[in-house]
């Protein structure tokens, strides 16, 4: 049964949302209903953190003493865990903190944090400031993270203390606000976030003005086609009411534990471990794996009583390989996302816990677009049906309708609240202004309404559930001094599904060898962050072309589906050890 929450006052400003949040939990057994029922609320000033929150999960005595956020190390067995109402108060008094060391309405915040507490604490705290996060990958390297401060216009930097060397000498800090996590002591330069919660911090934050539903809230840098990452803006509307889809996919109940396996950072990291779960009123919960072990996963969703998984692809194909059937979890809901997902892993994950995984597909501009939610008819290997509040079109070049085309969402009255509203350029922001918004993935559509992916309209590929952009990694190749030209194609893998690989055109008098091969590998890892690296690489003379010059990549990616065994000639990054030293 859904909150009701009759010893709290629903504050004015979060009724919408409250209303449209309990039409999705009402509606969570019946997609059609929801589909043809739920309307996004009125776009008006509304912020999540104060006004739903604080005023309402931080305030009832139905969630207030429950865990909002649990954080379990599996290898020392520390357990973290905060409620609601000492969440709430946390972040009020990092919010105060944050305001008196000059953070200021509108200002730019980089993240470079792993799951800790203060990434939590930071997130609502900067939303009751108005101040803008933009979320970074610890596996960020040293000119990825200029790129962020000089186009994202930074104003602030907060760094957990091991991460803090990474910022010494990058252009663009001159300036920066800057705040070190978890240090031990005194870092010149960096104030300590720990004296947020020293005394004398106030547990109640004063709200300096109106939050509209169109301020700026999150700043992503996602790869695209081109050479640098897209600047992806989402406001106070877009992720945190845009987010009540992701939780109707999720199945996602008041008091769930929910685990999503993702690195801040990313946008599925603020899908799954922030906004989706704190909307339905379920306790986020975090496993901390250096590296992933899967058995220890396992004991994890076990111990801890876990009830609904996300997790991409590769952790699916991971699990599998144990003996499923021996651990007795608690899950209720079992989902992936990132890209599609085997049918065997689906069957096996089936027989042996009797869940059957839900996919979903969505976007960093996007919430949750299209899903299978719980108790729908799921079928093998479609990624589902439009979620409520978004209408989804497919499209071909010609923007006529098709059976299979582009998946494009419906503007204008249509547009779902979720998404973006438009790219951030170096001259300034764009917005989406023709009746449908491009996602550039291509679907088919059956009869029943039901999608399945087909595959990128451009080049850009998956790896590991990261996004790579083949032009980014070639442009880093042809740095190097032998390097005469390249292109970079997906490889299959059957534990990432793919990896980077590349086909290198060498400078005459250049040796194509083992020690030319080292050497690129080399070069690619002190530039290149390790999600993105190229594992493969393939001297040739020659790249298929178009007339106007233009690689044709889907050649390449052709020759590699086709190969059933290791090409002869093909250096991989395992060959060498000397690289693991």
């Amino acid at each position: 049964m859904a909150n009701s929450w009759p010893d709290t006052p629903i504050p004015d400003a979060a009724r919408g949302f409250v209303a449209a949040r309990q039409f999705l939990l009402d509606t969570r057994a019946d997609q059609s209903a929801a589909v043809a029922g739920f309307r996004w609320p009125d776009a008006t000033p509304f912020n999540w953190a104060i006004d739903w929150f604080d005023g309402v999960l931080a305030s009832t005595s139905d969630s207030r003493d429950r865990p909002a956020l649990r954080i379990h190390d599996p290898v020392t067995g520390s357990d973290q865990s905060v409620t609601f109402a000492e969440m709430a108060a946390a972040s009020n008094r990092v919010a105060n903190w944050l305001r008196a060391s000059g953070v200021a309405r509108g200002d730019r915040i980089l993240l470079l944090l792993g799951n800790v507490v203060p990434l939590w604490e930071t997130m609502l705290a900067a939303m009751k400031l108005g101040a803008v996060v933009i979320p970074a990958t610890t596996l960020l390297t040293g000119d990825d993270l200029a790129d962020r401060i000089i186009r994202g216009k930074v104003r602030h930097v907060m760094a957990e203390a091991a991460h803090v060397s990474k910022f010494a000498g990058l252009a663009g800090m001159e300036g920066l606000g800057r705040i070190a996590i978890g240090a031990p002591g005194p870092i010149e330069g960096w104030r300590r976030y720990e004296d947020a919660h020293g005394t004398g911090m106030s547990e109640s934050v004063v709200v300096d003005g109106v939050t509209n539903a169109d301020d700026p809230l999150l700043l992503y840098f996602t790869s695209g086609t081109t050479a640098k990452p897209k600047l992806v803006p989402h406001t106070h509307r877009s992720y945190p009411v845009g987010s009540l889809s992701t939780m109707y996919w999720l199945g996602l109940q008041p008091g769930d534990v929910h685990l999503n396996i993702s690195s801040p950072g990313w946008a599925k990291h603020a899908w799954s471990c922030f906004f989706a779960p704190w909307n339905a009123g379920a306790t986020i919960f975090i496993a901390t794996q250096p590296r992933f072990d899967a058995k220890q996963l396992l004991d994890v969703l076990v111990r801890c009583g876990v009830t609904t998984l996300c997790a991409p692809p590769t952790v699916w194909r991971m699990l599998i390989q144990q003996d499923l059937a021996s651990w007795k979890t608690s899950l209720r809901e079992v989902c992936s996302a990132g890209e599609p997902l085997n049918p065997e892993v689906i069957d096996q994950v089936r027989a042996a816990w009797n869940l059957t995984i839900r996919d979903g597909y969505g976007q960093t501009e996007t919430t949750a677009q299209i899903g299978n939610p719980p108790g729908q008819h799921l079928k093998e290997g479609s990624m589902g049906r439009p979620l409520p509040g978004y209408s989804v079109v497919l499209l071909d070049a010609d923007d006529n309708e098709a059976q299979e085309g582009e998946v494009c969402l419906r503007l204008g009255v249509h547009r779902p609240a979720g998404l973006t509203v438009g790219y951030e350029t170096d001259e300034g922001a764009t917005t989406l202004a023709s009746a449908v918004y491009r996602t550039g993935d291509v679907a088919q559509r059956d009869d029943d309404g039901y999608l399945t992916f087909v595959g990128r309209a451009d080049d850009v590929f998956k790896a590991s559930d990261y996004r790579i952009s083949p032009f980014e990694l070639e442009s880093v190749l042809i740095e190097h001094e032998a390097v005469a030209e390249a292109a970079i194609v997906p490889a299959p893998d059957p534990l990432r599904l793919a990896v980077p690989k590349a086909y290198v055109i060498l400078a005459a008098g250049a040796e194509p060898d083992k020690a030319m091969a080292l050497s690129i590998f080399r070069h690619l890892r002190a530039r290149v962050a390790p999600y993105k690296r190229v594992r493969r690489l393939q001297f040739v003379v020659d790249l298929p072309k178009t007339i106007s010059g233009k690689i044709r990549r889907v050649e390449l990616r052709k020759a590699e589906d086709g190969f059933k065994t290791r090409p002869d000639g093909e250096w991989r990054e395992d060959d060498f050890p000397e690289l693991s030293a």
